[in-house]
């Protein structure tokens, strides 16, 4: 509970510091005011706020309360008799007007505000039809300007490489997309703005972000997808909270959720303080002054509420003055719908129990209390009987000690016994008579509300025949719930024979009130019908009920009232002593039609308790003013009160003298609370929209229970309460703030329902005036949401409030409906969503080209060579540099545009496609028209382009590539537009490229050296590139039109045959050309250009098989075709060379023909080789010829093997190389059939037969080759000749012999 000693006494110099203050502001210059607080007596401009004080306090009345806040609050009740005078009384006297004006405005409202704060408080005070909702769903913390500065530059500090947190490449990808694409947003700036962004939409944005990203990866043993997303979203998390500790900011959390959630009664004063603008000791003032604390007083200022709400129903229903109805036959129901309200709050009021936690029980009243309530002339059927009236008391009897026990020894053994009249009886424990002390407590529970509390003193018997102890004394007492607490001394009854006649015992007696018994106490009483004696009784004050009060007379160890008194429809009030009547001091009485109870209480303080007990009880409307000073100065003097009258009549006093009292006083039911409700649900929600939750205007679950309370207390109509939130809500939402759809179609539906007569909880009474609002409202409604759609990227950047785009729509459909049952034609619906997506594809576009333009614009400035020359030249304007704009800029610049379009339709269908699954067809159709749009530009770009250029492509590419993926726009109207565009451009490309490739060919045929390059030669690379470069580029546009692509495809892949097969043609005829030119003697190399041109045809071969084939299933007639033309190539150009290397053996082997037998030339031979034998080392004869032929061949077959690429033309040269040799040989061998061979020539033979034969095997030529008949032959005759020249020639063939051996090989190495 508060303390209002400290509060007052401040508040009472806050308030004098006020007055002072503003007497000061008002005063003469130069006059002197004492620095003294001010007094009630002070004179001048600082009397003021004394004065009216003083009257406050002394009249009692509104007009003393009046006076008090006029001078102690009042700003504008500035004293004017001090002011200086003025030059120009005109002027001056309008500026006062003005100001006074002003003043006055701000008073009243302070006023208003104040008068609104105490029902408000009232509602906190004491709740009994609404309880704090907790299915609310919880809102997130909202982000301001300042923390996304601070987010984004967490960002990019972690993109910089400036934090601890390691990141591999595709998280950082990852983060630089979010960063550029959502944090620098301008759409999520406004949305910031608009209070509707929270530190969860973030998350939640870049969750999805990565999710497509992540699934993207390729697979990883051992590390699953959803490890990989956990821990993005951790390192996400780190760099979004930064260097925070994450318990701080759990704890901070936790603590705010829990506010959020629910709220005690101390933090609702506090919120509707800041939220009506009012001050603390305000607060204070009236929170003690109204009883707040006080539930007894709470619900009797209910009753009183709900009885004057009766009676003004009675009144409007006499008086017909009721509201303008869109019928007639509205008036009387509304008047049972008044009734039916109240009634329904007086049921609630009933269901509050009467206590809390206590042991006893209500007896239900045995009628229909409602009834009762209005029909007031059936009381006599509805008396309470006396045992209606129960109440239960707990005692605690609790014994201390004893003194006076001195004729006991001190050993003797005591104890006392203590027992309720009616109940079971309790022993002490046992004790000495020399200590006779126990502090034992004993519990009682007793339905006497006197009952007779029995102690008594027992010591035990000594005597061996005695059956009882012996009783040393007792006490009998009759506490009643006054009774003091505390222990005290009692004066024992002993027998005359005890010899202790001075017993005394100390012992406490406490008795605790029950919670339906309000006051009790002594009072003198006399009426009419009961107590007709005036006689002094125990009376107790018993609510039986929220709306039953019984005043009951009660005897001594009785459970039931001896006669009761029921409360329903008296008066109380203080009245002056009673002529005649003797005994008490202090008269009230209460008063009913036909009887009248007199009652006195022995002393003023007695009598104002229980006035005020039974003030509250009736339900009165008139409140009982004492006629008597209640409070003074102590004797010292001092400025702290002595109070003689209840604290409660203290505080009334108090808040009386601050001006207060007019609030608290007044009547509810005086008032115009729809206007006063609006008031403080637009206080409320400015409140709630400027606080740290991103709430989209949802109200907080305290503020709900408020303001739900307010109306159910107040009656406040529904559809008023919620005509007024929407447009607080349209009003917040058309200036930018951002509104939860859900939300408004919750108070729209509610509207429509009551208005078209549907309200489910029967309220059938429509006012005009709500007719109007709501058709008023409705189309307010129609044209936000028409406007939030067309503008929906940024009214729901990146899908965000989630569902609300969605929620939205659906609103949409409800406000589009005629009344509350027929649902609107869908094409209706249809019609209106496509106008505003048409409209939206003309807003997104238009935003975006403007942006793409301030973006290209400022990369001009700052990359244009102007800019490069000096800091001096920057005031050249951004038109001016717009003028220097190019062909190719002006592509580039739409490449961009189109980057950015792309990006807009990706965002769509992200973020906001499945709002519109409903209309996705009308989703496909503003997808055509934006990208119409950006085709007028587009086209535009490509006109001024000059002729056979080809930079367009990339633009095309971009643009294919994303339509033919999306199903609803691949070959859509934008995209057959893109084709028709770019398809005679790509024929045009083809035609050139072919032109360019042929005469490349050409040229290159002409100019070959025939190097190696690569796999072949300069020109086949080329070529070979060339082709390949364009079948990839064309195959990478993924022509869309099927027909046209396949057609693309069979021209390129006809293309490649034509320019292979010339290729391969030139390469023939520079072969044979090449070999002609070469020498035919055994000093032959293979040269390099003859590889060069065997790897052309290998590579031609490889290309025909990717260049020439068609992918689609055809069979491959291109490339079959070439293939062929290759082949039947390679198989001349070998038989071509072998035909060279046959030529050469041929000349080898005419140099052996000059040894055959019988010419002179070999006779001569022999005969010289003879003779000079003698004198010098004569070589060996032949073996120059062979070894020249054995290199040559050796050379000839390392240089095709190094240098040719394909090793099965190879082995088919070296196969057919040998055969064409080995068949030479036997035919030169065939032709010398008859004649012996020279010792020479059958030497040079073997030499070369044999190396021969090793070389090819060495290659890899197979046995099966190699031992053909022909070298069986050879090798035969070879083998006949050696044995004829060893038996004829005396020095044999000098170790050349046909059989193998490896000595020969050593030495021929």
């Amino acid at each position: 509970m508060l303390d209002p000693s400290s509060s007052e006494e401040e508040s009472d110099e806050i308030l004098e510091e006020e007055s002072g203050k503003e007497a000061l502001g008002s005063a003469a210059p130069g006059a002197r005011l004492s620095p003294s607080r001010t007094s009630e007596g002070s004179a001048g401009g600082a009397g003021l706020g004394g004065a009216g004080a003083a009257a406050g306090a002394g009249g009692g009345g509104g007009a003393g309360a009046a006076g008090g806040a006029a001078g102690g609050l009042q700003p504008g009740s500035r004293a004017g008799g001090g002011r200086p005078s003025s030059p120009s009384p005109s002027v001056v006297s309008e500026k006062e007007k003005e100001e006074l004006e002003r003043l006055q405005k701000e008073e009243e409202e302070r006023k208003k505000r104040l008068q609104l704060y105490v029902f408000v408080m009232r509602c906190i005070a004491y709740p009994f039809n609404a309880k704090q909702p907790t299915d609310m769903a919880r809102r997130q913390q909202k982000i301001s300007k300042q923390q996304l500065q601070t987010v984004k530059d967490r960002f990019q500090a972690f993109l910089n490489g400036e934090t601890q947190i390691v990141a591999d490449e595709a998280f950082m990808n990852a983060v630089q997309s979010y960063y550029e694409v959502f944090l620098k947003s301008d759409r999520v700036a406004r949305m910031v703005q608009s209070g509707g962004c929270s530190a969860n939409d973030s998350r939640e944005v870049f969750k999805k972000h990565i999710e497509k990203r992540v699934r993207s990866l390729p697979e990883i043993d051992g590390l699953s997808k959803e490890t990989v997303l956990s821990s993005w979203m951790a390192k996400f998390d780190a760099i979004y909270r930064g260097e925070e500790d994450p318990r701080k900011q759990q704890a901070r959390m936790t603590a705010s959720a829990a506010s959020e959630l629910i709220l005690s009664k101390e933090q609702l004063y506090e919120m509707f303080q800041n939220i009506l603008g009012i001050k603390k000791f305000e607060h204070q003032l009236l929170y003690n002054a109204c009883q707040l604390d006080n539930p007894d007083e709470q619900a009797a200022q209910i009753r009183r509420e709900l009885d004057g709400r009766l009676q003004m129903a009675d009144q409007i229903a006499r008086e017909r003055k009721f509201p303008k109805f869109v019928s007639k036959e509205m008036e009387n129901m509304y008047i049972e719908e008044l009734k039916s309200s109240v009634n329904l709050l007086m049921a609630n009021l009933e269901s509050m129990p009467v206590s809390k936690g206590g042991e006893f029980k209500l007896q239900k009243l045995k009628r229909s209390h409602n009834a009762s309530i209005i029909d007031m002339g059936e009381e006599s059927e509805n008396q309470l009987s006396k045992s209606d009236v129960v109440l239960s008391f707990s005692l605690e009897v609790v014994i201390m000690e004893v003194q006076g026990l001195k004729s006991l020894a001190p050993n003797r053994i005591v104890y006392c016994t203590m027992e309720v009249e009616g109940g079971e009886k309790l022993q002490t424990d046992q004790a000495e008579a020399s200590k006779p002390t126990w502090g034992t407590q004993g519990d009682f529970s007793t339905t006497h509300a006197l009952p007779a509390v029995k102690v008594k003193l027992f010591t035990e018997s000594t005597g061996v025949l005695a059956l009882e102890d012996k009783e040393l004394g007792r006490v009998i007492l009759h506490p009643t719930p006054n009774s003091p607490k505390q222990s005290e001394w009692h004066k024992m009854t002993v027998s005359k024979n005890c010899p202790d006649q001075d017993l005394k015992i100390k012992l406490a007696v406490r008795m605790d009130k029950p919670q339906n018994m309000k006051h009790s106490g002594y009072l003198w009483a006399i009426g009419k019908n009961v107590w007709k004696r005036w006689k002094k009784r125990f009376f107790v004050l018993v609510q039986v009920s929220q709306y039953t009060f019984a005043m009951c007379s009660y005897r001594e160890k009785k459970a039931e009232p001896q006669e009761l008194l029921q409360l329903d429809g008296y008066t109380v009030d203080y009245t002056d002593p009673q002529p005649g009547l003797e005994g008490g001091r202090a008269f009230f009485n209460a008063v009913k039609e036909g009887d009248t109870v007199i009652f006195a209480s022995d002393d003023e303080q007695d009598r104002i308790l229980w006035v005020q007990a039974m003030y509250r009880a009736t339900g009165q409307s008139h409140k009982p003013v004492p006629p008597t000073q209640v409070q003074k100065l102590n004797a010292k003097g001092g400025n702290v009160p002595q109070l003689d009258a209840p604290i409660s009549q203290f505080y009334a006093d108090r808040a009386q003298k601050h001006g207060m009292d007019e609030f608290i006083s007044s009547n509810p039911c005086n008032f115009d609370h729809a206007s006063l409700f609006e008031m403080v649900q637009r206080l409320t929600l400015d409140h709630r929209l400027n606080d740290s939750y991103s709430c989209l205007g949802w109200f907080s679950p305290g503020q709900v229970f408020v303001l739900d309370e307010y109306c159910a207390r107040n009656g406040v109509r529904g559809c008023h309460r919620h005509l007024c939130y929407l447009r607080d809500l349209l009003e917040r939402a058309e200036n930018g703030a951002m509104i939860d759809p859900t939300l408004l179609h919750y108070s729209f539906a509610f509207c429509a329902s009551h208005v078209h007569g549907n309200r489910p909880d029967g309220i059938g009474t429509v006012t005009v005036e709500e007719k109007e609002r709501f058709e008023e409202i409705k189309e307010r409604l129609r044209v936000l949401l028409e406007n939030q759609i067309t503008h929906f990227r940024y009214c729901f950047p990146f899908g965000r409030p989630e569902g609300a785009l969605k929620a939205t729509l659906s609103l949409l459909e409800r406000v589009l409906m005629k009344d509350i049952v027929t649902p609107v034609p869908q094409e209706e619906v249809k019609t209106v969503i496509r106008k505003c997506l048409e409209q939206a594809a003309l807003v997104n576009y238009s935003r975006l080209s403007e942006y793409a333009k301030i973006e290209g614009k400022k990369r001009e400035m700052y990359e244009h060579p102007v800019f490069c020359l000096a800091s001096q030249v920057m005031d050249l304007t951004i038109q001016n540099v717009g003028r220097l704009i190019t062909p190719a800029k002006k592509l580039e610049d739409t490449i961009r545009l189109a980057e950015l379009v792309i990006e807009v339709l990706q965002q769509n269908e992200e973020h906001h496609a499945e709002a519109f699954a409903w209309w996705s067809d009308l989703m496909v159709e503003h997808a055509e028209t934006f990208l119409s749009l950006f085709a007028v530009d587009m086209d535009a770009a490509l006109e001024v382009q000059p002729p056979d250029t080809w930079d367009s492509f990339p633009l095309f590419q971009l643009l294919n590539d994303f339509l033919r993926t999306d199903y609803n726009l691949c070959n859509g109207k934008f995209h057959k537009h893109l084709q028709d565009l770019f398809a005679p451009l790509v024929v045009r490309y083809v035609d050139l490229m072919e032109s360019s490739i042929a005469q490349s060919i050409h040229r290159g045929f002409e100019r070959e050296s025939w190097e190696p390059v690569n796999n072949g030669s300069g020109t086949s690379e080329d070529l070979f590139w060339k082709l390949d470069a364009l079948q990839t580029f064309i195959r990478d546009l993924h022509w869309p039109e099927e027909e046209f692509g396949k057609h693309l495809e069979q021209r390129l892949k006809l293309m490649a045959s034509d320019m292979i097969e010339s290729c391969v043609k030139r390469t023939r005829i520079a072969f044979e050309v090449k070999l002609q030119k070469t020498s035919r003697s055994t000093d032959f190399r293979v040269p390099q250009s003859i590889c060069t041109m065997f790897n052309v045809m290998v590579d031609a071969k490889a290309q025909s098989t990717k260049l020439c084939s068609m992918e689609m299933g055809q069979e491959h007639q291109y490339h079959s075709k070439i293939d062929e033309l290759i082949e039947e190539t390679v198989k001349e150009m070998i038989t071509l060379l072998v035909a060279k290397f046959v030529t050469i053996l041929e000349g080898v082997l005419a140099k052996l023909s000059r040894y055959d037998e019988g010419t002179l030339f070999s006779s001569f031979l022999s005969f010289t080789v003879k003779a000079a034998s003698k004198y010098v080392d004569v070589p060996k004869p032949g073996m120059d010829v062979a070894d020249a032929y054995v290199t040559f061949v050796r050379h000839s077959q390392d240089v095709l093997r190094d240098k040719v690429n394909e090793e099965m033309y190879i082995e088919r040269l070296f196969d057919q190389w040998y055969n064409s040799s080995m068949n030479v040989i036997c035919t030169w061998l065939t032709d010398r059939m008859d004649l012996q061979l020279h010792i020479y020539q059958l030497k040079t033979l073997i030499r070369m037969v044999k190396k021969t034969y090793r070389d090819f095997r060495l290659q890899g030529v197979l046995d099966s080759t190699l031992n053909s008949k022909t070298y069986e032959t050879i090798r035969n005759r070879l083998t006949v000749e050696e044995a004829t020249a060893s038996v004829s020639e005396g020095g044999g063939l000098q170790g050349i012999s046909m059989k193998d051996s490896d000595e020969e090989d050593e030495e021929d190495d």
